[in-house]
């Protein structure tokens, strides 16, 4: 008898660095396609919501050596040792082995927060308020992204509801493999200076793959081994020493170093 094997994808992204100007289109994008609700006058940076953090970073250098680069940080979608799968007591983390993608089930989730402590990258967000939308929003929401309640963490999970749109449009085709084109994340859609290039790292011959072994090409804390499928590219070798720096988080935003 005849079995099939399931093609095994690992989605991953590459962002260019040295081409992010840090208009912040991509955190909007990620915001209307996902319905995260607006922010609250009670919200800060610290108690506040988003998928997508826009953090500037600079080299500390004198004029005229100053330089900044902008870093889309977001959940870097770790495939080995995932620290929030490993952390959460509700099973409300997945770690999908067909596409490499870090699920959250907001369904399960208890609000515990354990994966919020345990994530490296800061990349988590508990939801401190049931989400507020105008009249004019409500008819805008994302009909195939449910909205979360309060008591919550939230995440990036590359734009899950573009992925099932593709797959259904690849089976109404009686094709088992989705076309790449029609799985296109919302931060990669808007970015207006092309910085960001997202694909299978499976791949070899696809543009994220290739560009993932570029020698410019590195990625955060590295020494963890948690082997992030979230790339970042830069020809400028302070921006390659500033990733393997602890994280911290100081007053309004999260800083590096």
């Amino acid at each position: 008898m005849e079995t099939t094997v399931e093609k095994k994808s690992r989605y991953g992204m590459v962002i260019n660095l040295d081409r992010c100007n840090g208009c912040g289109a991509c955190a909007v994008a990620c915001a209307v396609e996902n319905n995260v609700p607006p922010a609250l006058t009670a919200m800060n940076s610290r108690t506040g919501l988003t998928w997508l953090n826009l953090i500037p970073v600079s080299n500390n250098e004198n004029y005229p050596d100053n330089e900044t680069v902008y870093i889309p940080m977001f959940c870097q979608q770790c495939e080995n040792d995932t620290p929030c799968v490993k952390v959460c007591p509700q099973n409300a983390i997945e770690f999908d082995e067909a596409t490499g993608i870090v699920s959250q089930i907001p369904q399960r989730c208890l609000g515990c927060r354990y994966c919020m402590a345990a994530c490296p990258y800061h990349a988590r967000y508990f939801n401190w308020w049931d989400p507020e939308w105008t009249d004019g929003m409500k008819q805008q929401l994302n009909p195939a992204v449910s909205p979360r309640m309060r008591g919550v963490v939230e995440k990036c999970n590359f734009c899950h509801g573009r992925l099932h749109a593709a797959r259904e449009k690849a089976a109404a085709n009686g094709s088992s493999e989705i076309d790449m084109n029609d799985y296109v994340p919302a931060c990669v859609e808007a970015c207006p200076e092309k910085a960001i290039v997202f694909g299978d790292l499976n791949d070899p011959d696809s543009e994220v793959s290739k560009l993932s072994r570029d020698t410019n090409t590195f990625q955060f804390l590295t020494r963890l081994d948690t082997k992030p499928k979230v790339y970042f590219y830069s020809q400028k070798n302070w921006v390659h020493t500033m990733a393997e720096r602890a994280m911290t988080r100081t007053g309004k935003e999260e800083l590096y170093g």
